[in-house]
């Protein structure tokens, strides 16, 4: 292959990078965007195999069949409730290659560059692997976190801002040393004490982090993931891999900074520690006996209710998720309109567990995109809501975050059920939500609590309705 045509190649794939990420902005054109994005993917393999490899093609073969063969079986098993920590750990991957493509680059005798141009090309080393050890050990601990095999709360060890400001300079100190080193001959020393304080990094960061942030960790490591992939474009002098890497990196950081202003939060204070790392003096934070009573209801009378109302308000939480309650939830809402009630889905930034993990469950289960609504769009009519349904979550409608000013969540924009006529509660128990905090909400007057599995609650209320 010439290497015009390995030019019109990479740039197609690069338009349909772009046409993809304009693609997956939206729900109704998400599936078309995923389209885009394989077809670009395919012609960079393509071209990249046939135009720039010159050998090894046994092993590469072996490695795409291999790749291919985890990522069909992934595809196969993986629930769509477990889609966030899917992700993350993808992430720590694109995390792992950076770090050992950036090893060979700098290792491979047949790499020879001289005076500035060797400098350059240490320093795209160096920083395309302390990028990519971040990236891979932050987003283990995230899968953990995710997957529940780490507790949710922050760790927030004494002194954590200078340990943090402490390992920044000694990388910038040893990058410094692994240039010198690199220019006469040495430099693997500086390389490999960069590589552990780079991971012990990544733990430390993402550890601090409380569970009310995890959407914007996702995010946040989706972006790092990117900008390791384009230094490792940098490293190998390949134009597609620093475009592909920026453009997902670029991305990322600004869906990282869109939550963060939907949160009302600063996006140095997320990474710094996130929700749950203070103690509220009042309701927010204190334990349930110490809030009231709450009013539990049965599922028949959840379904007299629905039926007799005019407006309701669906809002799916990650407990929704976790009962895999999608389905049954559309079946309630279509009973819903042939009765002919108003029935709206009200979405939270952060709800779930990673940016429009609450969207991807209700497209599974065709639910239509015309009465899905944004936090923004949809906050100002609750005073007109009839019923309100909340399943299985807790943060995002907790009035803690406006009427406490020292709760952990206080300024969180929250979805503002409370001022609707009733609000029905599904939840297992009375524990608290991801990021440690009581919710109020559970002791009103005018809520209800429905308690159980939310799958199970659901198709009660769905054979109740009829």
């Amino acid at each position: 292959m010439t290497q015009g045509l390995i030019t019109v190649s990479y740039i197609a794939s690069t338009i349909l990078f772009i046409l993809a990420l304009g693609g997956l902005s939206n729900q109704e054109t998400a599936r078309r965007g995923n389209v885009y994005g394989m077809l670009g993917m395919g012609i960079a393999l393509v071209a990249t195999m046939a135009g720039i490899v010159s050998g090894n093609y046994v092993e590469l073969v072996a490695a795409l069949v291999l790749g291919g063969v985890v990522g069909i079986v992934l595809a196969q098993r993986v629930q769509m409730t477990q889609m966030p920590e899917l992700v993350a750990i993808l992430h720590s991957l694109v995390g792992a290659a950076a770090v050992m493509v950036g090893y060979a680059s700098f290792l491979d005798p047949d790499v020879q560059f001289t005076g500035v141009e060797e400098t350059i090309h240490n320093v795209e080393v160096y920083i395309g692997i302390l990028i990519g050890a971040v990236t891979f050990s932050g987003s283990v601990i995230a899968f953990g976190k995710l997957s529940g095999k780490i507790g949710g709360s922050p760790l927030l060890l004494p002194a954590r801002h200078w340990l943090n400001l402490g390992l920044l300079l000694a990388a910038i100190w040893f990058g410094r040393d692994f240039v010198q080193s690199a220019h006469e001959g040495g430099g693997v020393q500086p390389l490999v004490i960069m590589t552990i304080i780079a991971l012990v990094f990544g733990v430390h960061m993402v550890m601090a982090i409380g569970g009310a942030d995890m959407p914007v960790v996702v995010s946040m490591l989706n972006s790092y993931s990117g900008w390791a992939a384009s230094a490792t474009g940098f490293m190998l002098g390949n134009d597609l891999l620093i475009v592909t890497g920026a453009l997902v990196g670029s991305s990322g950081a600004i869906l990282s900074y869109i939550m963060c202003r939907a949160m009302n939060r600063k996006f140095l204070s997320v990474i710094a520690g996130g929700f749950g790392t203070g103690t509220s003096t009042g309701g927010g934070g204190g334990a349930a006996e110490d809030q009231g009573e709450v009013v539990p209801m049965e599922a028949a009378e959840v379904a007299d209710m629905l039926a007799g109302a005019k407006e309701v308000m669906i809002i799916p939480g990650y407990g929704m998720a976790v009962a895999q309650a999608q389905h049954t939830v559309n079946e309630i809402t279509r009973k819903l309109k042939d009765k002919g009630v108003n029935v709206r889905f009200g979405i939270h930034p952060v709800a779930g567990r990673m940016p429009g993990h609450m969207n991807v469950l209700l497209a599974e289960a065709r639910v239509p995109y015309d009465i899905v609504f944004e936090m923004d769009e949809i906050n100002e009519d609750f005073p007109d809501v009839d019923v309100s349904v909340i399943i299985g979550a807790n943060d995002i409608v907790n009035p803690s975050a406006q009427d406490e000013p020292d709760s952990p969540i206080a300024g969180m924009p929250v979805l503002e059920v409370w001022k609707g006529e009733t609000t029905v509660v599904l939840k297992r128990s009375m524990a608290t939500g991801y990021a440690g905090v009581q919710n109020p909400l559970f002791f009103k007057d005018n809520t209800r609590m429905l308690f159980g599995d939310a799958k199970d609650s659901l198709d009660a209320v769905l054979k109740a309705l009829g």
